[in-house]
């Protein structure tokens, strides 16, 4: 069978609810947008975003019960669908989409992306997959055509674990900013907090983990609650839950401060809140930043590797703090909500757009540029790798 010149396929190893799996769905949406057949592609087909997967996008189920498993299935479909590119992302699904197409025997191009800064995320793993997955990156990575990262900080982390010889890292920003981000945030929010004539709400969004270091945000928001009324509320599950909750107590602040839980549309919260926060340790390129920036709501931010420098401007576009800095960042958000944050241009946010990465993920492809917005299933000529 040829190569398929019109589908584009996207491995996952499921579609969980984290930045990356957003990130994919964005890509895919564009992708069928410039005329492409689409193939999600998962390991096995669960997650809290399958139902987000758009009409037009075929989901690919292979079923495996563990990531590794999926690798004889993998390589079936690309014998028998032959996509002319697989896009994967995160660990196992970027060594598996390698290995898949060396065993496949196909001319599929296949490109890996790092969605996270892999020196500092590799500390937080523990026993085999420490040492697994320097060296798959190191030796497994270069066989990939196209290596990807999403943050010219992350890609020059990547860098370091690999030789620059045998292979090019290319920084594309992820596809944050959607059309339906802004008819999300419209939508109301029945906590009594985000009501008209209540007290500022302080906001931060993630997993509830040690990478996002929520407890210095709790402690940065105990500062600014001694000094003016204001409300802190965390959307977001994870293993930290009951350590932050106990902090909260701690601290005197159950009346002020509360862990929310997973929400589907945090953009509601987001567009109602004085401030949004983020506090984490380590990022690759932290999406609900942009999102932030996007709806028009001052940011604080650390700034970690990597990402938050890149996105604003070195602090042009919001505070910057350093990292695990509760003083500095509770004089941060006292600052914003005083008053003192700068506006965003719309023009500095295109390029977190979904037509910006959707046209340098076709270049990368091999797409000559008069053809980048067209139907692949026109007449052109397609370079191949």
């Amino acid at each position: 069978m040829p190569e398929n010149k019109t589908r584009i396929a996207l491995f996952l190893s499921y579609l969980g609810g984290g930045g990356a799996e957003r990130v994919m769905l964005n890509l895919a949406e564009g992708f069928v947008q410039c005329g492409w057949q689409v193939d999600l592609v998962l390991a096995k087909a669960w997650g809290p975003h399958l139902w987000k997967v758009p009409a037009a996008v075929r989901v690919v189920d292979l079923g495996a019960s563990r990531p590794l498993l999926s690798l004889p299935k993998l390589v079936q479909y690309l014998q028998r669908e032959q996509p002319q590119t697989l896009l994967s992302a995160m660990h196992y699904a970027n060594e598996i989409a390698v290995l898949a197409k060396r065993l496949a025997g196909v001319s599929t191009q296949i490109i890996v992306t790092e969605h996270n800064t892999l020196s500092r995320s590799i500390k937080r793993v523990k026993g085999l997959k420490q040492r697994l997955i320097p060296l798959s990156v190191k030796y497994l990575y270069p066989l990939a055509d196209s290596v990807v990262t999403v943050s010219q900080g992350a890609r020059d982390d990547l860098q370091q674990w690999m030789n620059p010889t045998e292979v090019k890292v290319e920084a594309i920003y992820n596809p944050v900013i959607a059309p339906d981000l802004y008819e999300k945030a419209a939508i109301a929010v029945d906590h009594p907090w985000f009501q008209p004539g209540e007290p500022p709400v302080i906001l931060g969004v993630g997993k509830l983990e040690p990478q996002k270091d929520f407890a210095t945000l709790i402690r940065a928001f105990a500062q600014v609650r001694s000094q003016q009324p204001c409300r802190l509320a965390i959307l977001g599950w994870g293993p930290d839950q009951a350590e932050l909750e106990s902090l909260i107590a701690d601290l005197g602040l159950t009346e002020a401060a509360a862990l929310l839980g997973y929400v589907d549309n945090p953009y509601a919260y987001m567009a109602r809140s004085a401030v949004f926060a983020l506090s984490s340790a380590w990022e690759g390129l932290p999406t609900v930043l942009i999102e932030a920036l996007a709806l028009g709501v001052p940011v604080v931010s650390t700034s970690c590797e990597s990402g938050p420098e890149e996105i604003l401007d070195q602090g042009k576009y919001g505070h910057l703090v350093p990292v695990e800095d509760s003083d500095a960042m509770a004089k941060a958000i006292a600052s914003v909500l005083c008053g003192e944050y700068p506006a965003v241009p719309k023009d500095w946010l295109k390029q977190f757009e979904i037509p910006n990465s959707v046209e340098k993920y076709l270049k990368l492809m091999g797409w000559p540029q008069e053809t980048l917005l067209q139907s692949p299933t026109k007449e052109v000529n397609v370079p191949h790798a």
